[in-house]
């Protein structure tokens, strides 16, 4: 009987493991996959109210100021009411931004909304790598982790996917944000519901966690030079990723392709980003966070410049070969948190580094935007290659 309870018991914990597991993925699915969305809604909504480069990179920026606002204090918050209540709360206000969204004809009220989106995303990423680094233990932490973070580009691959066949098709964008609106509606539920059969966060923790993390002092951070160093690298890194992600669609549009198949160039950048988890984790395996770092930053700056010289057919073939240099440095930058902040900080090392992240994405956009309005798109594209050379600096004193 004692063998019979045992074996039950490890069947009922790796059941609840693979439950949470999933329900975090799925919030990352659905967050990420609204964010992508929006970059595909961009050319739509800037043709529909004439918006110039600058205007187009503030949009997006609200999103992303939004969620770094709260990305920060949904780690501390979190540490009281709970983590899993403020994903689901998330899922949330992401449902209302999109309705909101769908209802928008003026830029003030397109703004309003995305920043309530941005909002309800910055509960999200610092919860999930928390709730799931209290859930499994070393070595299946990072496991569970690249399982995590690969959810996400599988929802950008999905929302920009079906928002561009939707386009393609003749579908108003308002009517597709709207069906956005319900798939996370739905999720949120499933998720709450998933959540109410399990134990509560504080159940993960043992008694033995307890007294170590009433010892920790401050942020928990064990190397700072190093993060300081991490914090810029990702920093300059995220600025270009969207940066590019905002205008890769325009840079196309330039070239002479349609803007209802200009679209597609967004989904096979994300493509590209569905393999880069594992070149990137392979490459850093090997050859260590600086080397692969060095190298994935090389090539995207050599690929973007590529792309603004190359002619359309080219152009749209090497994409998905940019999506995987553009996203894979991720993988290599953020696996290096667990080793620089104590475990018993790790919502609020997540927080700080996704809200450094959040910040560079509200800033990138914009300044490109404005150097495409005062020179052109070429300009953003060779400003970006530099940026990204420039990132291999405080990456080589990790």
């Amino acid at each position: 009987m004692t063998e019979i309870a045992k074996a039950q018991h490890t069947s009922d914990k790796t059941s609840n493991q693979r439950s949470i597991l999933a329900a975090c993925c799925s919030a990352h699915a659905i967050q990420d996959g609204l964010g992508a969305a929006l970059y595909a809604l961009l050319p739509v909504i800037a043709q529909s109210l004439g918006l110039n480069f600058t205007e187009i990179g503030l949009i997006r920026a609200t999103k992303s100021g939004a969620m770094a606002l709260f990305e920060m204090p949904s780690g501390i918050i979190s540490e009281s009411l709970g983590k899993r209540k403020l994903l689901v709360f998330g899922l949330l206000l992401s449902t209302i931004g999109c309705l909101s969204l769908s209802l928008s004809t003026a830029l003030t009220l397109i703004i309003t909304s995305v920043a309530i989106i941005g909002l309800g995303s910055a509960f999200q990423h610092s919860l999930s790598s928390a709730i799931i680094t209290s859930t499994y233990k070393a070595p299946e932490t990072r496991t569970a982790l690249g399982l995590y973070n690969s959810s996400g580009d599988a929802g950008k691959l999905l929302f920009t996917g079906l928002f561009s066949l939707a386009v393609v098709f003749g579908l108003k964008w308002q009517n597709i944000i709207i069906l956005f609106a319900i798939i996370t509606f739905c999720f949120a539920t499933g998720i709450f519901i998933s959540f109410r059969w399990q134990k509560p966060d504080s159940a993960n923790q043992t008694s033995s966690v307890a007294p170590a993390s009433a010892a920790i002092k401050g942020w928990g951070i064990i190397r700072p030079s190093s993060f300081a160093n991490l914090c810029l690298a990702v920093f300059l890194d995220t600025a270009v990723q969207s940066g590019f992600m905002v205008f890769v669609i325009f840079v196309i549009i330039e070239k002479g392709v349609p803007g209802e198949f200009a679209s597609l160039s967004l989904f096979l950048t994300l493509i590209g980003g569905m393999f880069c988890k594992a070149v990137c984790g392979y490459l850093s395996q090997h050859l260590g966070i600086r080397k692969s770092f060095s190298i994935i930053q090389g090539a995207t700056a050599f690929s973007i410049i590529a792309l603004a010289v190359l002619p359309a057919i080219p152009a749209i073939m090497i994409l998905p070969l940019i999506g995987i240099f553009l996203q894979g440095s991720t993988s290599i930058t953020y696996a290096s948190i667990a080793d620089m902040v104590s475990p018993q900080r790790q919502s609020r090392g997540f927080g700080v580094i996704y809200t450094i992240s959040s910040s560079a994405a509200i800033i990138g956009p914009v300044i490109f935007g404005q150097i495409g309005d005062n020179y052109s798109l070429t300009a953003i594209m060779m400003t970006m290659a530099l940026v990204s050379l420039l990132a291999i600096i405080p990456a080589m004193k990790l």
